[in-house]
């Protein structure tokens, strides 16, 4: 059993506390936040859906949740500013971390995430769980296989509604330096799966615009990115699609097929078409919870799937670590999660410098965004 702590009890935390609820072989074990009730809150939720009563330790000091014993994992559920600094501290108190996207808010501090998880022999879940999503398995599985053929386009459209009302909800939304742009929030799970799908990017040229909505990111972003392989890649996004939320949507074009899914929740197959008479999911494969799938994939990658009371008494019933062959269990590790981060902190700089921008990139934070800011 892999006892998890969770650090943040806000909105997106709701998420986390029903798939450690369901996942066999986690245990909710402590709760920080700086308000109390809503640790109560929190403690009560998974409660109902765990239907566990064991006592769940609350905490409003970071430093003691990490130095509970009993807190093997650690989740990071905070808004954008604090995920690089919870991840260092949770990784340096020797914890393994689930964190939330975006990994970081600048490249220096997503390189030493994963830097310090390799050197610590630790395992960091980037929260991108769309890859988990059976649907998007089984695209990827089609790529490598060849049944597309090769991949010459990928697009990325993101069309939402984000008002005046959701940012007044919270300060720190809608800030470059607590929060970042509209492509690190609501952006950054399609372009996480266009990178998945079209493989290492080599450049990105991007533009972008900000309304009159009282905040200092953009609303409207648009770019072009290149891939190693020579692919092109095409992301247009905005939060300002009028009256709600529009459409997301995803393709691949290839010389053997297209692949094309949309929707709000991105379960809408508009074009499934492979040479090879490739199929799609069924229906089952269509509703699988990839939120919970990905929480069992990090689960089972800290352990040989048993449970401390399975284990033997003669071994102590200490949690066995996996064998480095395990590793592919994780889809989105520290430096998958960085992936995404670059390509949109490439399209970043490429608006603040008016020039195509090559990667790897270098340091790049969105405090830099500040100047673009500045010149509207």
């Amino acid at each position: 059993m892999i006892g998890f702590g969770l650090i943040g009890c806000g909105r997106i935390a709701d998420k986390h506390l029903a798939s450690l609820a369901a996942c066999r072989d986690a245990e909710l074990i402590a709760l920080c936040d700086i308000r109390p009730e809503r640790m109560q809150e929190a403690a009560e939720a998974y409660r109902a859906r765990s239907g566990s009563d064991s006592p769940i330790a609350t905490y409003d000091d970071i430093g003691r949740l990490l130095a509970d014993s009993r807190v093997q994992a650690v989740v990071i559920s905070t808004h954008s500013a604090m995920h690089a600094e919870l991840a260092v501290r949770s990784l340096q108190a020797g914890k393994h971390v689930v964190l939330e996207k975006p990994i970081a808010l600048s490249t220096d501090d997503a390189r030493m995430i994963a830097q310090l998880a390799a050197l610590r022999g630790l395992k960091v879940q980037v929260c991108h769980q769309l890859r988990y999503r059976p649907l998007m398995g089984l695209v990827k599985q089609l790529i490598d296989q060849g049944s597309i053929g090769k991949l010459y386009m990928g697009s990325v459209s993101i069309r939402l509604q984000r008002s005046k009302h959701y940012y007044e909800e919270a300060r720190w939304r809608g800030t470059w330096d607590q929060d970042g742009g509209m492509l690190l929030n609501q952006g950054i799970h399609l372009i996480d799966l266009l990178q998945w799908f079209l493989g290492d990017a080599a450049s990105v040229y991007g533009q972008m615009a900000r309304t009159e909505l009282p905040k200092q990111t953009e609303d409207v972003a648009a770019c072009v990115v290149r891939f190693h392989d020579g692919a092109i890649g095409v992301i247009e996004a905005n939060t300002i699609s009028q009256p709600n939320n529009l459409d997301n949507e995803i393709t691949l074009f290839g010389d053997k097929g297209t692949i094309s899914i949309g929707g709000i929740k991105l379960n809408e197959i508009r074009r499934w078409y492979c040479e090879d008479g490739s199929q799609p999911p069924d229906e089952a494969g269509m509703q699988a919870d990839e939120h919970l799938a990905m929480y069992e994939c990090f689960v089972s990658s800290l352990c040989r799937g048993r449970s401390r009371e399975d284990a033997d008494p003669s071994e102590g019933g200490d949690i066995e670590h996996v064998d480095a062959d395990s590793s592919h269990l994780l889809r989105v590790d520290a430096r998958e999660g960085s992936k995404a981060l670059e390509i949109i902190c490439a399209m970043y700089e490429s608006v603040r410098t008016k020039k195509e921008v090559q990667l790897p990139l270098g340091s790049f934070s969105t405090n830099f965004m500040t100047d673009w800011e500045d010149g509207l």
